[in-house]
């Protein structure tokens, strides 16, 4: 199959890049920027990344170039712009001010394939505090802004072009014309990848990888290990056992629920509720980072001990998705981010890793789930952490304060649905604060506990902003709570977006 490389130097928007040239129906790969593969004969084209470096800097990332610049249609977005400009003569140097924001292109070369169906003004997206001062002897300017003269040139005799801006971003509103036309008009994709053709070449690898062998799966009622489970399910139907932990830490009613809607699916599903293990481990834990470490070595010994009772399985699944990947990535010399689907199970299970989700991201593995026939009350469902409302409850875990939260999350949540807004959300959840505050119930004082609401949009988790609920849903829900739950006068909603908050509070 078709594919486009992405070579990584570590910007925080590189996966954005993978995601476009993905929603144009082409596959690519994101790898490090000094790994690029040999004699892959299905590349057909290059996309360099931004980085938080410079490029003149001592501990710049300066790959050789010369191993694709000819070879394939290179696009360079940021670092990677100026790296081509400062690897064949050109200047690059610190700009005056960091440039970051909005901007408007108002020079666009009319002959320029990479901008074809684009005209000034255009709106695009700069972040960088470096400036391309002058390309290399053979290059032409392409595009400008009031401030960057050089916001992209090219070569197109060379196949290159480059771009100071970040099309990858929502902001630059020509971002996704731009990147369609280098990925179909410039480097030609047939435009194969689809849910469609991911789930016929995936059910297929998998019945060749896994035979006959049985195979086990941990469903957390998310998205990922449920698309997983029901593609494992079309390959090899009975030779897949999946576990179903409950940590007492799932939503009201979730574990029944869940379960039920697995089996309706046809899955071959082990429910283990292990709430009085996690809870006792938990007690007078306040910190968040033990509470995930208790929470995650639970977790391995209770699906260990249901695993072990399966004859001759030879197989994990996981529901490990691409960014997953991509985050355990070692590009700038430290691991951007540990995942727990990203190894953890005790090395004497000796069981060999399966994870057909492992190159999809998280909006491509809900259109898989659609193309599945996976119903959406699990298709749609709002990330969850893996911890559950363990990081949703400020201090330390209790079966009382769990049972409160989940009343309290449990109103929220449904609340949301019936006033038609929970699809217009990404993730939306309670948290149980460790303070009390004074209130007035029924003429007397109170002394009772406070509960944030919080609730974001977002296309990708790695931005988001709150979301602007309705004040006459927000005035109805915190009477349902204050007037339902026992123990709560007060509920505040949380107004701040990522960054410089994150979406969790834990």
């Amino acid at each position: 199959m078709q594919k486009i490389i992405i070579l990584d130097f570590g910007s925080q928007t590189t996966q954005l890049i993978g995601r476009r040239v993905r929603e144009l129906n082409t596959f690519c790969e994101i790898i490090p920027y000094n790994r690029f593969p040999e004699d892959d004969s299905d590349v057909i084209g290059v996309i360099l990344s931004g980085s938080p470096l410079s490029v003149y800097a001592d501990n710049a990332f300066h790959p050789d170039l010369s191993r694709i610049i000819g070879k394939f249609p290179v696009l360079g977005i940021c670092y990677g712009a100026q790296l081509i400009s400062w690897a064949n003569g050109g200047k690059v140097e610190a700009a005056g001010t960091r440039e970051y924001g909005r901007a408007n292109l108002n020079f666009i070369d009319p002959s320029s394939r990479l901008f074809r169906g684009i005209e000034v003004p255009a709106q695009v997206w700069m972040s960088h505090g470096d400036s391309i001062t002058a390309i290399p002897e053979g290059f032409s300017r392409s595009a400008s802004t009031d401030q960057v003269h050089f916001a992209a040139y090219e070569n197109d005799a060379k196949r290159i072009w480059a771009v100071q801006f970040h099309p990858e971003v929502e902001h630059s509103l020509i971002g996704r014309q731009l990147l369609e036309n280098f990925v179909i008009g410039i480097c030609g994709s047939r435009q194969e990848w689809s849910p469609d053709s991911f789930i016929e070449t995936t059910v297929g690898e998998l019945r060749s990888q896994l035979g006959d062998d049985k195979v086990v799966l941990g469903l957390s009622g998310g998205v990922d290990s449920t698309v997983a489970a029901v593609l494992l399910n079309k390959a090899i139907g009975s030779n897949l056992t999946c576990i179903f932990v409950n940590h007492g830490l799932l939503r009201k009613n979730e574990f029944e629920d869940v379960l039920a809607d697995y089996r309706l699916l046809g899955l071959k599903v082990v429910g283990v509720d292990a709430s009085q293990r996690f809870f006792a481990d938990l007690a007078g834990i306040t910190d968040p980072e033990k509470k995930r470490k208790v929470i995650g070595a639970d977790f391995i010994k209770v699906f260990d001990e249901e695993a072990s009772k399966i004859e001759n399985v030879k197989w994990l699944a996981q529901g490990t998705i691409y960014p997953d990947r991509i985050e355990s990535l070692n590009i700038t010399g430290k691991t951007i981010k540990s995942h727990h689907n990203v190894g953890g199970l005790p090395e004497r299970m000796q069981l060999q890793l399966c994870e057909p989700l492992k190159w999809l991201f998280k909006d491509e593995v809900r259109r898989v789930g659609h193309s599945l026939g996976i119903p959406d009350n699990l298709i749609g469902r709002h990330p969850f952490p893996g911890p559950g409302l363990a990081v949703r409850i400020i201090g330390d875990i209790t079966p009382e304060k769990v049972k409160t939260l989940q009343e309290v999350d449990h109103i929220f949540i449904s609340g949301l649905r019936q006033w038609g807004l929970y699809d217009k959300i990404w993730q939306a959840g309670a948290i149980l604060l460790n303070d009390r505050s004074v209130g007035v119930m029924g003429d007397e004082r109170t002394f009772e506990n406070a509960v944030a609401l919080r609730a974001v949009t977002s296309s990708d988790a790695m931005t988001a902003d709150w979301a602007e609920l309705p004040y006459e849903f927000l005035k109805h829900i915190s009477n349902e709570i204050i007037n339902k739950v026992k123990g709560v006068n007060r509920v505040c909603y949380d107004i701040s977006s990522k960054p410089p908050a994150t979406i969790e509070w834990e």
